[in-house]
């Protein structure tokens, strides 16, 4: 009866360690996690913004014309300056009216 307990906690003991190292393999992966967002002037439409509008202004849909200037809009990171408007493109920096 000793080499059975014996086999059999050697047995259990393998089902345990091999569904662990399943577990962790299998894992899914982050599809909820928020992508990095950065600060793009100059794409944002008329009272859209996210913040800071110039002089005269609050905060948070304040702008007063498109595609403001100094006006920005949370963008996902690397897309700044590839987004087109009438006016150029986006720009990671405030840009003159």
């Amino acid at each position: 009866m000793t080499s059975r307990n014996i086999t059999l906690g050697a047995l259990a003991l393998t089902a345990l360690v091999s569904g662990a190292a399943l577990a962790q393999n299998t894992a899914a992966p982050m599809d909820g996690a928020k992508p990095t967002m950065e600060k793009c002037y100059g794409v944002s439409m008329a009272g859209k913004n996210d913040c800071a509008a110039g002089p005269g202004t609050t905060c948070a849909g304040t702008s007063k014309v498109d595609y403001q200037a100094n006006a920005w809009k949370f963008v996902p990171a690397g897309t700044c300056a590839s987004i087109k408007t009438p006016k150029g493109m986006g720009s990671l920096m405030p840009m003159k009216s």
